[in-house]
Formats: structure tokens, C-alpha cells, sequence
């Protein structure tokens, strides 16, 4: 017998501008070899129908080729502000520095914002590649993501 397949909790797709994408890649070569982190702040969340604002790098408290941790200071300093401005943590971003741009093991297991969604880029190949994600549960679900395409 086997399980029912979880379904997706949505979006099945989010757009962002070109230059939110251009920020998180330049982040992403500047940290390179260590893994880049940061944080897309939206209006409300991608699930509801959230808009990204911006992009917030944060540092790696972990400065490791191989796992991210949002430097505690940063995030403490988000938290408030996107509290103070009724905002909230749209995406949790990572880079990949030689592997493809999908969450490990690791990345799942430290997935607390199940409300937000998980951008990787890669760097693994000549051109970055991002790929975007919920992760609810230890499930993985993709999402669509449209570059430079309004809602």
C-alpha cells in the first residue's frame, strides 16, 4: 500500500525582477568558495499572493562550502525590521557552490519558515541556475520561477 502523494501547498509559480536575481548571483560569486546566504523580503508571504520587495544579504555565520547559517545579529535585525514594517521573510535564500541548485538533506532539515520559500542558486556550472522551493514538513515541493514576468 502505498502513501498518498502530499499536494502541493502553492504557488506553483512566483515571478521576480532581474535585478533581485542579478543581487543574489553577485552575492552568491563574492562569497564563492563559502556559500552565500540572504533573505527576500515581501509584502506577505509567496503562498498568499506576496510580492518580493528586496534583497537582504546576510552573512554566513557558518563560512562553510557546504551549509549556511543566517549570522543570528542579521537575522535578529530583519526580524524587527520586517516586523516594524508589517513585511515578512518571502524567501530564505542559499547558494550552492558544486551542486545543482535543489535543497540537501541538510537544507531541509533546517527549514523553519514554512511560509516562506527556499531560493537556491548554484554555481556548480558556467552560468548560475536557481531554482526555488517550499519546504513544508521535510517535503520538498517546486515552484516555478519566472524572471523578470509580472503577476
Amino acid at each position: 500500500m502505498s502513501l498518498p502523494a502530499v499536494a502541493h501547498p502553492g504557488p506553483s509559480s512566483v515571478s521576480i525582477s532581474p535585478d533581485l536575481v542579478e543581487a543574489i548571483v553577485a552575492q552568491a560569486r563574492a562569497e564563492d568558495p563559502n556559500e552565500a546566504c540572504g533573505l527576500i523580503v515581501g509584502d506577505r508571504p509567496a503562498a498568499d499572493g506576496g510580492r518580493p520587495l528586496r534583497y537582504e544579504p546576510t552573512r554566513n555565520k557558518a563560512a562553510s562550502p557546504y551549509r549556511y547559517e543566517i549570522h543570528p545579529d542579521d537575522l535578529l535585525r530583519l526580524t524587527i525590521a520586517t516586523d516594524d514594517a508589517d513585511e515578512v521573510f518571502w524567501a530564505i535564500v542559499h547558494s550552492h557552490v558544486r551542486s545543482p541548485a535543489y535543497p540537501s538533506p541538510t537544507d531541509v532539515g533546517l527549514a523553519f519558515y514554512p511560509d516562506a520559500l527556499y531560493l537556491l542558486v548554484s554555481l556548480a556550472e558556467s552560468e548560475p541556475s536557481l531554482g526555488a522551493f517550499r519546504i513544508i514538513d521535510g517535503e520538498i515541493h517546486r515552484v516555478e520561477l519566472l524572471v523578470g514576468e509580472g503577476p
